[in-house]
């Protein structure tokens, strides 16, 4: 590239830096500019540049139905521009004021991104026309010449760096170069390409390219393990400027344009970028100023506050951060899913050991008990070669954009590995022994002793990461994944696991304390009645007596509500009673639970924690389990009225009745569907005890195929209520 002028130097002077002679290139909006004349020195009097050859039009084939998007698999995308996936050709034709004579006229391609374009780092790219294209490197080659009119096949390099290009046609002269104007009509996106077998997010399935990479709703599981629930989520990743806005969080986070080729460093960027990006997470049920997490049904809208106001947007939790991820992910081309781990270990000092504190009464002491099981936590996992690892590591790679723990001074977690974390190699990068605790812990009960030792009650070793689930390729089933994570409870593979990450530095007490002696001969089971939000149920106890001795059971249950997170809020029920226990024999308790009990307190998910110890009392042993309750919530109906034809009217209508003994106050209703109707909002100020809600909403479809509308309600006594519809569009 030529050489600015001594006064554009003065005007676009950067700030100096004594480590590099240009500044950090970490901007894909900024541009230089680029002279359209470049001359070799003095040019002589009588030089016309119009004698040369001249660039008239450059045609980008870049409409949906187009060649370029078709056979790149990005028709879906709602953007005027080129968009192609590297390592693959695509066609462009330019025309110019006489026809090209490959002899006499000497004409190459440029492209551009960033501020500071150098060949060197992939930034600036010269292309001269070739005969052959080689596989997987930038090249031209002419396909088709006709009058002053040439087409071209470009192919991209496999590596190159992803983001928006900005395209030249430069023409030698023997007095210097000329190019063609500044046109952001021929800017070029280029993204990450799964049907390209030398891209390092190759994936070789077709239906799981469809499902991974271009499917734009998903799938959240949710709950708890004993109550799975789901609801859809909208991705978006094809709507108007949620491509840009992804560019954008890759500029906000200030990753090197050179980085962006490489699947790692986008994936590692992107997940720190969260809290202090896109989302801000609040746990606390408190959402001021803010959407509450339950309330988003998608992806989109969040995006695109980002991307206009700059600013974190209020409010996610974990599957809010992992849909907004997912759809960055997707949308960049790299293939990518949503997964639940039920019962996930959030394990304050990574020592694999949850540790549940008792008092001498044998109830839990809050106070002391840092540690916590989350019901569910959802994270992503990307797919991609890991070039960087041993053999064998590449495929899946777990990614949380969550803020919890601290990586390398920032929250982020990944990619690491999912088969490393399967067979212990928590060596290799990105804490992979953060998410090997998660799903691998065990939960330790136990209480101070009278001398102040501490007496182990309990080992619990099978309850966390128990169940591990992602949404089916092509179905909305649910498929359990967690055979990725971990072997079989109890196997020797499961052993060497743990021995090998214990080996590589994750802390754990590899033998029991002597002073554990697990209780043989009385078992205790809890058991909870499934229950609609707003009634009344039951917790029954069970004691199973294996001896032939007859025990008595001094037993103490509490009733916890709790955060998702397993945090508890507050205890609402407290009852404690004496069971008999006969010998060989079981015996049930039922306990009542009020929803006058508990419903003021009630925390978005309407997740109780019920925690049971007994003292056995002639032996001094103490029993002690404990369940999590997730209630049933109502759903809203969706139904449609008049024909799905796209670009015809048609009607959605949302219909939901009051559950609650209350009047619901302040409610939010929203509606999205993508290629249906943009996400559209209402409030209602009342809904009275037991009446119906009826909203109708007037849309007009615009894409064909299966498509699928979503709908949340929300208000401050009634959170995570949902519904959806599938619905078939035609084409007129």
């Amino acid at each position: 590239m030529s050489e600015p002028t001594s006064t554009d130097r003065e005007k676009k002077q950067p700030p100096l830096n004594g480590r590099r002679a240009l500044p950090s290139n970490n901007s894909n909006a900024e541009e230089n500019d680029v002279p359209e004349m470049d001359a070799f020195g003095l040019i002589p009097r009588g030089f016309n540049p119009k004698d040369y050859l001249r660039v008239v039009d450059i045609h980008m084939f870049k409409e949906p139905h187009e060649i370029n998007k078709q056979q790149h698999h990005t028709d879906k995308y709602y953007n005027p521009k080129l968009i192609v996936r590297r390592g693959q050709p695509f066609q462009i034709q330019i025309d110019f004021s006489r026809p090209y004579e490959p002899e006499k006229d000497q004409i190459w391609l440029e492209y551009l991104i960033g501020r500071y374009p150098q060949q060197n780092k992939g930034t600036y790219i010269p292309i001269l026309i070739a005969d052959v294209l080689k596989p997987g490197e930038w090249g031209a080659k002419i396909t088709h010449k006709e009058n002053n009119s040439i087409r071209l096949s470009i192919m991209s390099s496999a590596t190159c760096i992803v983001g928006k290009f900005r395209l030249y046609v430069a023409i030698g002269t023997p007095f210097g170069i000329i190019r063609t104007h500044r046109n952001s009509a021929t800017d070029t996106y280029i993204l990450f390409n799964p049907w390209c077998q030398l891209d390092a997010v190759y994936l070789d399935d077709e239906k799981e390219r469809e499902e991974y990479v271009l499917n734009d709703v998903g799938i959240v599981f949710h709950g708890d393990i004993n109550e799975v629930k789901l609801r859809s989520w909208s991705y978006g990743q094809f709507e108007e400027n949620i491509l840009d806005a992804c560019l954008f969080l890759m500029d906000k986070a200030e990753l090197e344009l050179s980085g962006r080729g490489n699947p790692i460093k986008i994936c590692r960027v992107a997940s720190a970028m969260d809290d202090n990006g896109v989302l801000a997470g609040s746990w606390d049920n408190l959402y001021a100023y803010g959407v509450p997490p339950s309330a988003w049904t998608g992806s989109v809208d969040i995006l695109l506050e980002y991307y206009s106001s700059k600013q974190p947007v209020r409010y996610g939790q974990c599957w809010v951060f992992a849909g907004v991820f997912n759809t960055f992910l997707r949308c960049l081309g790299i293939p990518a899913r949503l997964i639940t781990n039920y019962s996930s270990a959030h394990d304050n000092n990574a020592n694999l050991q949850l540790d549940y504190f008792l008092d001498e009464e044998g109830q839990m002491d809050n106070k002391l008990t840092k540690d916590s099981v989350w019901n569910y936590h959802c994270w992503n996992e990307a797919w991609m070669t890991r070039p960087d690892l041993p053999v064998g590591f590449g495929g899946w790679q777990a990614v949380d954009g969550t803020p919890q723990e601290t990586s390398d001074g920032m929250y982020r977690c990944g990619p690491a590995s999912v088969q490393a974390i399967k067979h212990g190699h928590v060596c290799f990068q990105f804490d992979a022994p953060f998410v090997y605790a998660e799903v691998n812990s065990d939960i330790v009960y136990s209480r101070m002793g009278k001398s102040g030792s501490q007496v182990i009650e309990k080992i619990d070793t099978n309850s966390v990461g128990k169940l591990i689930v992602t949404k089916g390729v092509g179905s909305d089933e649910m498929v359990e994944i967690t055979e990725n994570y971990k072997f079989q409870e109890g196997s020797p593979e499961e052993r060497l696991a743990l021995e090998t990450a214990v080996m590589y530095g994750v802390k754990k007490q590899t033998t029991p304390p002597t002073t554990y002696q697990p209780q043989k001969d009385v078992e205790m089971d809890l058991q909870v009645q499934k229950a609609v939000i707003g009634s009344d149920f039951k917790v029954t106890i069970i004691f199973k007596n294996l001896s032939r001795n007859s025990y008595t059971a001094t037993t103490y249950l509490s009733g916890n509500i709790v955060f998702y997170t397993g945090v508890v809020k507050n205890e609402f029920k407290k009852h404690s009673f004496s069971a008999k226990l006969e010998p060989l024999s079981s015996s049930a308790s039922d306990v009542m639970i009020k929803s006058s009990e508990y419903l003021n307190d009630l925390l978005d998910q309407a997740s109780f924690h019920f925690f049971v110890t007994a003292r056995i009392n002639e032996t001094g042993k103490i029993l002690a389990m404990k369940k999590a309750v997730v209630l049933e919530m109502p759903t809203l109906r969706i139904k449609t009225k008049g024909e799905a034809v796209i670009g015809r009217e048609m009607s959605v209508v949302v219909e939901f009745t009051n559950p609650l003994k209350q009047t619901l106050e302040n409610v939010t209703l929203r509606l999205e569907g993508p290629g249906v109707l943009r996400t559209m909002k209402k409030e209602f100020r009342q809904i009275p005890v037991m009446s119906t809600l009826i909203w109708e909403v007037k849309c007009i479809p615009e894409r064909p195929g299966l498509r699928k509308l979503i709908a949340s309600l929300n208000c401050d006594a009634l959170r995570h209520v949902y519904g959806e519809l599938n619905i078939q569009i035609r084409k007129p």
